[in-house]
């Protein structure tokens, strides 16, 4: 959630975000409804401090004056119920439009209205060059009985899918040298809830935009979350953290759900777009130093990057531009993992800097060294996500004959498998 104060200081600025990153918010109502706001919490401070000196009034009061006096009071009553029932229809209407401003991109967001305007920024390891052809991982899962989509549809309905026998055992590899990773790095693993209030959801600011695209449970009031970043950053929910504690940082790991809301048509075959899926997803929660935040938003990134490379995964990185780079998002990176059968390099994971827009949301603050309050800095980054992540794998490394070498990465995970064949020439 932005800072109203800045809304009002730079409001120009806060509807050109709101333009080049594509979302519809009106700010000018937003200021008035802050101007009525504002009035109305004045009008009724007056009033309560008025009510209360003729409270006080009326005990001492002569009988004369004793009368109106407790007619006055009365009418500030009244008058006094009204306001508030006023101010409380201005406050919720200025809360549905404030949660609806998005960030202010950060000044290296090039503008554009989607990947095609995405930045490029390095390009590490070159696709592979086959000398026969290559098949699709849809077909490759098929072959070798790794991967079960037709008795996942006709169970789940579309965008299902099952991991049987070494597909389970390569999502779990990847997951668990991911998770490795992290904690090498000094990350602590969370298995947090998959249904979560929506205080949750809009504190981490997935509600209200994102409400189509995700699952909810009417009955009991939970949604089923779309990534451990939910929480992850809710685990501090309306808390005050004490400075020398930061950062926090976090390794998330979750099954998620999403709706795919707005994506019919659009990547049906394989299993690149799917309703459920499991990830490591890397928080961290910091003071609210910009300069600090760039830091950590590389480590982040660099974290990724190190699980690319041990994968030995042709990938690139680029910055989003301003139609790619969500609502609390400040800057966002990508990294790109090439994928033969899509012929393009497609995206696996996502790097966000935030700064304190889920922190004001969520109320997450921190003490400083002077002891003053303020709101914290949250990141995030994907570290591994399946299947995606299993497309470049299954496709980068196949053999002619069908069968998938085993990333030697992943091999300590796999039972020491070196190569994934068909169920009959396995057995």
């Amino acid at each position: 959630m932005m800072d109203i104060n800045y809304v009002r200081e730079h409001a120009e600025k806060v509807k050109e975000a709101a333009q080049v990153k594509g979302f519809d918010v009106d700010i000018d109502r937003l200021l008035e409804l802050d101007e009525q706001r504002r009035s109305l919490i004045q009008e009724t401070d007056q009033i309560r401090a008025r009510r209360n000196e003729v409270a006080d009034a009326i005990p001492k009061a002569s009988n004369e004056d004793r009368p109106a006096l407790i007619e006055e009071g009365r009418e500030l009553k009244e008058r006094l119920s009204g306001l508030d029932d006023e101010l409380k229809d201005v406050q919720k209407e200025y809360r549905q439009v404030l949660l609806m401003v998005p960030n202010v991109p950060h000044e290296d967001v090039p503008v554009g209205d989607d990947d095609e305007d995405n930045l490029v920024v390095r390009e590490v390891g070159e696709p592979r060059e086959f000398d026969f052809e290559p098949k699709s991982h849809e077909e490759l899962g098929e072959y070798l009985g790794i991967i079960d989509k037709e008795r996942a549809i006709r169970m789940a309905g579309s965008r299902a899918y099952a991991l049987k026998g070494a597909g389970a055992l390569l999502e779990f590899a990847v997951m668990r040298l991911a998770l490795d990773i992290m904690v090498e790095r000094g990350f602590t693993p969370v298995v947090g809830p998959l249904m979560v209030n929506r205080e949750a959801m809009v504190g981490t600011g997935f509600f209200p935009y994102g409400e189509d695209d995700t699952y909810h449970i009417e009955k009991d009031e939970k949604y089923l979350v779309g990534t451990s970043e939910v929480f992850l950053v809710s685990l501090h929910r309306e808390e005050i953290l004490e400075g020398e504690e930061l950062p926090r940082r976090y390794a998330g790991y979750s099954s998620c759900f999403r709706r795919e809301a707005g994506s019919a048509g659009r990547d049906v075959r394989g299993i690149y777009r799917v309703h459920q899926f499991t990830k490591v997803e890397q928080v961290i929660i910091c003071e609210a130093d910009k300069e600090v935040s760039d830091k950590l938003h590389e480590e982040l990134l660099g974290n990724s990057e190190a699980l690319m490379k041990k994968l030995e995964l042709p990938y690139r990185v680029a910055v989003a531009c301003t139609g790619e780079t969500g609502l609390g998002q400040v800057k966002k990176n990508e990294i790109e993992t090439w994928m033969p059968s899509r012929g393009k390099y497609s995206e696996t994971h996502s790097c966000s800097s935030l700064y304190d827009y889920q922190a004001r949301r969520s109320k997450i603050r921190y003490r400083d060294e002077s002891g003053d309050i303020k709101y914290c800095y949250t990141l995030n980054n994907t570290m591994a996500a399946s299947p995606r992540l299993l497309i470049p794998i299954l496709e980068h490394y196949q053999n002619e004959d069908g069968t998938v070498t085993v990333p030697k990465a992943l091999r300590p995970y796999m039972y020491g498998m070196e190569v994934i064949e068909p169920p009959s020439a396995s057995r």
